[in-house]
This record gives C-alpha cells, sequence and structure tokens, in this order.
C-alpha cells in the first residue's frame, strides 16, 4: 500500500492504538476548517449597509466646502488658513489609517467600524456649538471627523472583499466607489441647501449625526464580520492563528510593485480631488463675480448656487464614471488581463488637458469651463473601483487591512493632506503681491490651480508602470503561503512534513 494510502488510518490511530497521535508521537494538524458561508440575501444587504455609510463618510468629507464662505466669514479665516482645515481632517485620517489598518487585520472589523462612526458623528455635532473665538476648536473638532473616517475608508473594502467572490467583487465595488463621488457632492448640496434654507451653517452639521445614528444600528444588525479571505477559501491562510508582525507586513507590500505603483497614482488623484474638492465651489462662485454674473460676498449667508451645482455635477459624473470605468475594465479585460491599470492610466491622461483648459479658459467663457472641469470628473471617478480591485488582487488577503491603510495613509499625506493648504497658501502668497481687486484674487487662485493638471499626468504613468508588474503579483498573491506567513501557518506546515514522513516509516 502507497504512503498515501496509509496516511489517514496511521494519523488516526498512532502507537499502541491511540487516536490522534502519529507514529513519531506528534498530534496531528486540525483538518481545515468548513468554508464560511453567507445566504445571498444577507451578503448584499450588508453591501448595502456598507455604501449608504460610504455615502456619508464622503458627504462628511465635503461638507464644509459645500458653506466654505460662510465658515470664513464666521471664523475670520483666510484662505490659507481655510485649506489648513481639510489638511488637518486629513492628516488625522492619514495618521489613524495605520493603526485602523492593523486592527482591522487583527481584531474584530465590526466593532472598528462601529468605533469610527460614533467618533466622527460626535465630532460633527458638537462642531455646530461653537463661537467664533473658538475656531481653533472647529479645526480640532474636523481632525477628529477625519481620525473616525479613517476606519471605514480602510476596513470596508476589506469586508466587502470577503463577501463576495472575484467576479462579484468587482461589480459591488464598482457600486461601492460610486458613493465616493456621490457622497462627495451630496456634502456639497447638503452644506449649501441647508444654509439656504436655515440661513446658519450650523444645522449641516445637527442633520448629519441623523443620519449617522441610522447608519451604526444598521451596521450592528445586517453586517457581518467575515473571516478573512473567506471570498477566496483560503481558510488554511485566513482563518485563526497568530498574526505575522507589522514590519513584515509593510517589507511585503513594499515588495509588491503593483501595489507601490499603484498607491502613488492613487496619491495623484488624491491630490488633485482634494485641491479641486475644497476649492472649485469657490473658485466657480468668484468666476461668475468676475463674468459681472454674482455680487460679491463680504458677509455671511453668501448662498452661492456654485456649490449646489458643483455638487450636483460631482454626482451625476461620480456615477457615470464609475460605472463606465468598471465597465470599460470588464470589457477590456476579456482582451487583456491588465486592463485595470490600462484604463486608470488612459482617464488620467485625458483628464489631465481637459482640467488645465477648463482652468485657463475660466476667464474667457464660463459654460466652457464648466464642461471641461466636468468632463475631468468624470474621467477621474473611472478609477474609483478599479484601484480597489487592483489592491485586492495582488494582495494577499491576510495583508489587505494593513495595504489598504499604507495606501490611504501614503495617498494622503502626499496627496490631499496637503493639497488643499498649499493650493490656498500659493493663492493667497500670490494675491499679497498684486493690487487688491477681486480679478487679481480670482487670478490668484485660478494659478495655484495649474499644477493639478501635471500632477494628474504623473499619476497616468504610474499606472502605466502598474500595468507591467501586475500579472506577475497577481499569480504570486494567488499561491498559498505567499506573503507573510504566520507562526501556525509554519508550525502546521512543519506538522505535516513530519506526519508524512512518519507515515513513509517501515
Amino acid at each position: 500500500m502507497s504512503a498515501e494510502g496509509r496516511e489517514p488510518q496511521e494519523l488516526a490511530q498512532g502507537p499502541g492504538g491511540h487516536p490522534g497521535a502519529s507514529r513519531s508521537g506528534r498530534r496531528p494538524p486540525r483538518p481545515p476548517s468548513a468554508p464560511w458561508r453567507l445566504p445571498p440575501w444577507r451578503a448584499r444587504a450588508a453591501a448595502a449597509v456598507l455604501c449608504y455609510i460610504n455615502l456619508l463618510n464622503y458627504m462628511n468629507w465635503f461638507i464644509v466646502a459645500g458653506m466654505l464662505l460662510d465658515l470664513q466669514n464666521f471664523f475670520q479665516i483666510s484662505d490659507g488658513c481655510a485649506g489648513l482645515l481639510q489638511t488637518v481632517f486629513v492628516g488625522c485620517l492619514l495618521l489613524s489609517a495605520p493603526v485602523f489598518g492593523y486592527l482591522g487585520d487583527r481584531h474584530s472589523r465590526k466593532a472598528t467600524l462601529s468605533i469610527g462612526i460614533l467618533l466622527w458623528s460626535g465630532a460633527g455635532l458638537s462642531s455646530s456649538f461653537l463661537s467664533p473665538q473658538y475656531s481653533w476648536l472647529f479645526f480640532l473638532s474636523r481632525g477628529v471627523v477625519g481620525t473616525g473616517s479613517a476606519s471605514y475608508s480602510t476596513i470596508a473594502p476589506t469586508v466587502l472583499g470577503d463577501l463576495f467572490v472575484r467576479e462579484q467583487r468587482t461589480r459591488v465595488l464598482a457600486i461601492f466607489y460610486i458613493f465616493i463621488p456621490v457622497g462627495s457632492g451630496l456634502g456639497y448640496v447638503l452644506g449649501s441647501a441647508v444654509l439656504q434654507l436655515t440661513g446658519n451653517w450650523r444645522w449641516a452639521f445637527r442633520v448629519m449625526p441623523c443620519l449617522e445614528a441610522v447608519a451604526l444600528i444598521l451596521l450592528i444588525l445586517l453586517v457581518p464580520d467575515p473571516p478573512r479571505g473567506a471570498a477566496e477559501k483560503q481558510e488554511d491562510v485566513a482563518v485563526g492563528g497568530a498574526r505575522s508582525g507589522w514590519c513584515e507586513d509593510v517589507r511585503y507590500l513594499g515588495g509588491n510593485w503593483s501595489f507601490v505603483w499603484s498607491t502613488l497614482g492613487v496619491t495623484a488623484i488624491a491630490f488633485v480631488t482634494g485641491a479641486l474638492g475644497f476649492w472649485a465651489p469657490k473658485f466657480l462662485f468668484e468666476a461668475r463675480v468676475v463674468h459681472g454674473l454674482q455680487p460679491p460676498c463680504s458677509q455671511e449667508p453668501c448662498g452661492s448656487q456654485d456649490s449646489l451645482i458643483f455638487g450636483a455635477l460631482t454626482v451625476v459624473t461620480g456615477i457615470i464614471g464609475v460605472v463606465l470605468g468598471a465597465e470599460a475594465s470588464r470589457r477590456y479585460k476579456k482582451v487583456n488581463p491588465r486592463a485595470e491599470p490600462l484604463v486608470c492610466a488612459c482617464s488620467l491622461l485625458i483628464a489631465a488637458p481637459c482640467l488645465y483648459l477648463a482652468l485657463t479658459l475660466a476667464p474667457a467663457t464660463f459654460l466652457a469651463s464648466y464642461v471641461l472641469l466636468a468632463l475631468g470628473e468624470l474621467l477621474l471617478s473611472c478609477n474609483w473601483a478599479l484601484v480597489a480591485d487592483i489592491l485586492l488582487s495582488v494582495v494577499v488577503p491576510r495583508c489587505r487591512g494593513t495595504a489598504e491603510a499604507l495606501q490611504i495613509t501614503v495617498g494622503h499625506i502626499l496627496g490631499d493632506a496637503g493639497s488643499p493648504y498649499l493650493t490656498g497658501l500659493i493663492s493667497s502668497s500670490l494675491r499679497a503681491g498684486r493690487p487688491d481687486s477681486y480679478l487679481q484674487a480670482f487670478l490668484s487662485l485660478q494659478q495655484s490651480f495649474l499644477c493639478c493638471a501635471f500632477i494628474i499626468a504623473l499619476g497616468g504613468g504610474c499606472f502605466l508602470l502598474t500595468a507591467l508588474r501586475l500579472e506577475s503579483d497577481q499569480a504570486r498573491a494567488q499561491v498559498p503561503g505567499t506573503g507573510t506567513p504566520d507562526s501556525k501557518d509554519m508550525e502546521s506546515q512543519a506538522l505535516l512534513s513530519g506526519a508524512g514522513t512518519a507515515t513513509e516509516d517501515p
């Protein structure tokens, strides 16, 4: 009889007839656990809840931009200091993201998400009760909101990655990432609409916690915490066991070139969307004033319709862009397995001249600027679902939380953590050396935007480099035991090796 034929019996009954021991006296490894299952309706309900929370998450990102002029007038802050609002928000987010990524890879993801929602909703509500002399507390509250958002942005995509298999995951992630531009646009709309209805910016921060309370209840009731890697049926890698160290995870990710280059591409997107998302409504408002379509605003409420228009454009172009990007990738992938990074690269390389022309044509033709800006936003939105799918396909399941956290941290620290502040600072510096006029203020803000077009072109180049390494890194991620093996995996392999040797003894 062959060794393979004897192995089950000899492992089941060792020397002396005692079950559970091999001839070497070692206890055999536990059989693999049964695959984790979830009813399809429950997975879809969980995805719907996570999409709803993603909507609220990004509404919080940009609700300030929808009423920026009023906040500047209320707290008496300049363009440079106003840009610092978003920098504080994103800075706290990126500092918190590695912590939440570590916790998400090792502890309950559901509990971590719940804590994040409580943080950002509580901080947002408390900021609505501040008086003008406590502007520093408003900055601090935005930082706490960013900390809460870090937990969700880091962990939620990994939960979806473990709820759906490869083909379904692409579609679900496309829907999930639709709510980034939709939430961003609705943030402008909510801030501007509530301001116009009530005449007070504070009520926008009091509406959001009501929606977030509903989100927290739905999260607790409907969203499970699946085993890591459950969708790929890699229970031997993903379920149970001691974890590898964080430094080992980072070393593995640093050698994963698809992850590295796609992260730099995401950084370029974050830089541009951060600057445009924060300053575009004010830029469009000032363009309207320069064209004589709107009087200047010197005190609140300003009630600019451009926040509503830009918000609506962000929603529409976001939905179309995410669907278009996902569908183009799905169809192109039938003939080219590198479809995701190539679609990302093409969309960014086309978006760069669109954004440049939108900015340079604004003083001459207001309508053309709006059209080109909308086209640029649509092309940027094509990337949201694809970059997440790239990450999930090239990183082993045990490191995905850390990978999301690192991508968020690098993308924000080099991207939108500084771009709103840098844009406002350049605008203020240019304005200081020019005559004090509304036209010069507008031109200063316009010129501070121009670097965005060049940054987004660099992002397209990073995705082209991602395409060169994608297939090899995907194959590496699908091989069991790759990445950063943990101690129990190695112990199990040693026991299996010892058991195999025992069965071949005479």
